[in-house]
């Protein structure tokens, strides 16, 4: 019955493929045996409720063989029909290339660029611990209690990010991780002997990990390895299966040929006849689909569970409430009241000069106090990027019940656990790095946007205004990258008020990521009335107005204070100038035009002023408009020496607003 389970798998993922004229049959070839002992055997999940919070996570971080993943939601009874597998790789079709998040047909998260869901597995596992420190009870009630698997390749281990995530596990002790390295020595280019020759089991030995070795063809060999790892509860497990990449093609198994391109029908009619699999594409007997059929099984699992919570709320009331309340992703319910406080307070406060970065501290200081669940951290800058709160405690390998990771220097690491934290459910986290070590982390922030996940991503000193580190440390062009990725807010705050909002906005989103990016230098109060506070979330507004203006001066973040002073020296030469504070271009640029226009008046000379790469501002400009930005890298001197170098004085600003207004 092995073999029958396995070659289900592998005939649906070869016909797929195959009908596709595209994809990659080797690896669920190859892995099929694997999957059998952890899907047929296993894995706690219910296909008639994918998002049964404490299911068993499985994460393909291979997500190339995302036919293997099809074949097993449609197998063991997932919404995901047999005509979802025939339009594999087609428009419009629930099969994508590479496995997009659906977890309501059991997809727990993307995996297409490889590394990152290991990264992801990571830390879905470290928020099974934290949740499990705070919620499980020593009388045995245990609502937290699940596994977190990820399948792998050679690709996952030559990635960077796979050294980054797989040391913090093995540093954390994160015992429920168990990975799947499928050691089938192939890749694109071939044997990968020519550029691979890590030791990787004393590779993951050095990182604390538990480490087994098994016939990746032999179930009753995996299922032993996944008992064992399952009784270690200090060390995350990898279990190295040693596969063949296209089992059962008789020519093909075994070579790069087989990793990415379609079979052939006479090369997938061999390899029907050297398996024994006799029907027809896309046919699977009564009698394998009835045994892969996890249905029934699953809702038992999560009908006990229910039990079990039924039970726990009883006993154990304050608690149930406030796990149901993160699972459901609910914020507490006077959370609108004491947030409007919390700035009626900053508005009434003593309003002196800060850096953004120590206004973000102040406002974390308030929302990780209110909200139990933002679990932050930094990439080994704590301390200048202000993400240690007055209600922070440090989580360490032996205190989960902390809410600050300390990452250390692995800022792409950190981003993809971070997805992997919220994509695992009850947590909010947010990290923090400097803006131009953005770079590292990129890739892992894009997934965040493209899988409509709220991630909060802090980046400090945000400009050349960080001075004498120099170019290297000084963005440039990061924050146009960020502006162009969809869904995807950037807030650049002006004072701790907008800075605030910023804030807000991150932690009430319901499907898109949030920037903050901060100054380290301080930045003056800005005066508002009570209508323009409540015009910020709408990224940007008017500051000062005049009827019948003749000019706009236009910025964000550390800038807006130099418009503010360059609008006066403007106005005593007799022009009327508007004042616009754009914090948030991306949602700016979401509002309605009537809005738009209301704020930033069409038919009049407009000057934007931004210490950073100028492109993001086309969109709201003329071609006889002016930008003042950076279009170089910047140099090592302080912070007042470079702004007046590059132009960033409130007397350049007036000299180029004149300039306008003589056109």
């Amino acid at each position: 019955m092995h073999t029958d389970l396995a070659n289900a798998i592998r005939f649906l993922s070869i016909d797929a493929v195959q009908a596709a004229k595209s994809g990659h049959p080797g690896m669920p070839m190859g892995m099929a045996d694997i999957a059998v002992a952890l899907w047929k055997y296993n894995l706690k999940h219910n296909p008639e409720n994918p998002h049964w919070f404490n299911r068993d996570r499985f994460v393909l971080s291979n997500g190339h063989g995302s036919m293997l993943l099809y074949s097993l939601l449609h197998l063991t009874g997932y919404n995901l029909s047999l005509e979802e597998l025939k339009n594999f790789r087609q428009i419009g079709s629930k099969t994508p290339g590479h496995p997009e998040l659906d977890l309501d047909i059991g997809i727990e998260t993307t995996t297409g660029p490889l590394g990152q869901g290991i990264g992801n597995a990571v830390g879905m596992a470290l928020a099974e611990k934290i949740l499990s420190a705070k919620f499980n009870q020593a009388d045995g009630l245990n609502p937290i209690d699940h596994y977190t698997y990820t399948f792998l390749g050679d690709g996952c281990l030559m990635e960077g990010i796979s050294h980054e995530v797989c040391s913090f596990a093995g540093t954390h002790k994160l015992g429920k991780l168990i990975c799947f390295y499928d050691q089938n020595g192939i890749s694109i280019d071939g044997e990968i002997t020519n550029w691979f020759t890590d030791n990787t089991a004393q590779r993951f030995a050095s990182y604390n990990w538990q480490v087994l070795e098994v016939d990746g063809h032999n179930v009753e060999q995996i299922l032993e390895a996944i008992k064992n790892a399952q009784e270690e509860s200090n060390q995350p497990t990898l279990i190295c299966c040693k596969t063949e990449i296209g089992f059962g093609s008789p020519n093909k198994a075994g070579t790069s040929g087989v990793h990415g391109s379609p079979l052939g029908d006479e090369e997938i009619a061999k390899t029907r006849n050297q398996l024994g699999w006799e029907y027809e594409p896309f046919d699977i007997p009564a009698n394998i689909k009835s045994q892969w059929d996890a249905r029934d099984f699953g809702s038992k699992l999560n009908s006990d569970w229910d039990i079990l919570m039924k039970e726990y709320s009883k006993i154990h009331p304050k608690l149930f409430n406030e796990l149901e309340r993160l699972i459901n992703n609910e914020l507490p319910n006077d959370f609108k009241k004491r947030y409007e406080e919390f700035i009626e307070e900053l508005v009434a406060g003593d309003q002196k000069d800060l850096a953004t970065r120590k206004a973000s501290e102040i406002c974390l200081n308030f929302f990780c106090e209110l909200l139990p669940e933002l679990v932050g951290g930094s990439a080994d800058l704590t301390g200048s990027n202000n993400t240690y709160s007055s209600a922070s405690s440090e989580l360490l390998p032996e205190n989960p019940q902390g809410n600050h990771i300390f990452y250390g220097v692995r800022e792409f690491g950190m981003t993809a656990m971070m997805n992997g934290m919220l994509l695992h459910g009850g947590i909010k986290p947010y990290g923090g790095t400097f803006l131009v070590f953005m770079d590292y982390a990129r890739n892992a922030v894009r997934l965040a946007a493209l899988m409509d996940i709220p991630n909060i991503f802090v980046y400090t000193h945000d400009s050349i205004g960080l001075g004498e580190d120099g170019p290297t440390h000084q963005p440039i062009e990061h924050l146009v990258t960020l502006r162009a990725t969809p869904n995807l807010n950037n807030w650049r705050p002006a004072d701790v008020i907008e800075t605030a909002v910023g804030w807000k906005e991150a932690v009430t989103s319901p499907s898109t990521p949030h920037t903050l990016i901060l100054s380290r230098q301080n930045l003056p109060y800005v005066q508002r009335t009570k209508e323009q506070l409540d015009l910020i979330q709408k990224g940007g507004y008017l500051l000062s107005s005049e009827e019948d203006p003749d000019i706009t001066l236009i910025a964000s973040g550390s800038e807006v204070q130099l418009i503010i002073a360059a609008a006066k020296s403007i106005q005593n030469d007799g022009f009327k100038v508007n004042i616009v504070s754009i914090p948030c271009l991306d949602k700016f640029y979401l509002q309605d035009q009537a809005y738009r226009d209301s704020v930033v008046a069409p038919q009049i000379p407009k000057l934007v002023v931004e210490a950073l790469h100028p492109d993001s501002w086309h969109g709201l400009v003329n071609l006889n408009d002016s930008i003042i930005g950076m279009k170089t890298f910047g140099e090592s001197a302080p912070a007042s020496d470079l702004m007046t170098k590059f132009g960033f004085t409130e007397e350049n600003i007036t000299t180029e607003a004149k300039k306008l207004l003589k056109r």
